[in-house]
């Protein structure tokens, strides 16, 4: 059963953000990029509030993600990358992107906050931020 409410579209929609954004980091880097994204559309708080669709977390603007702006996300979504959009969107969740609503793929060591957000750890090239528990309880 799905966490957020969703169609099939959507769902390659997530596929293609999850690869744009975190290919090079394996499976499990796209996974915690799908993290994020769902939770986003669970969350209700803070940038992402009123976002009830993977559709208009995606294309949220301001505040959405760079790799929409890129040709390589217009691609189509292949089966491995829908595959692992469908095991996020059922609910799967892995750390540090568990709680998750930001990431950023920084030149250096991860920062202990960004824009007043908690370091939750770094996977491969991304580094992981998580709202309080007080300002986005949907989340957790």
């Amino acid at each position: 059963m799905a966490v957020v409410r969703t169609n099939s579209e959507h769902v390659k929609l997530l596929a293609r953000l999850m690869r744009a954004e975190a290919e090079e980091d394996g499976e499990q880097g796209m996974l915690m990029v799908g993290n994020v994204g769902v939770n986003r559309v669970r969350s209700n708080c803070l940038d992402f509030q009123d976002l009830s669709t993977l559709q208009q977390m995606v294309f949220q603007s301001p505040g959405g993600f760079e790799a929409v702006q890129k040709p390589y996300f217009y691609q189509a979504a292949r089966q491995r990358e829908i595959r692992l959009a469908r095991r996020v969107v059922k609910g799967e969740r892995i750390d540090p992107a568990r709680y998750a609503l930001w990431f950023f793929r920084p030149p250096g060591v991860c920062p202990p906050t960004w824009f007043n957000q908690t370091n939750s750890g770094r996977f491969k090239a991304h580094c992981f931020y998580v709202p309080s528990a007080t300002e986005c309880p949907n989340v957790y």
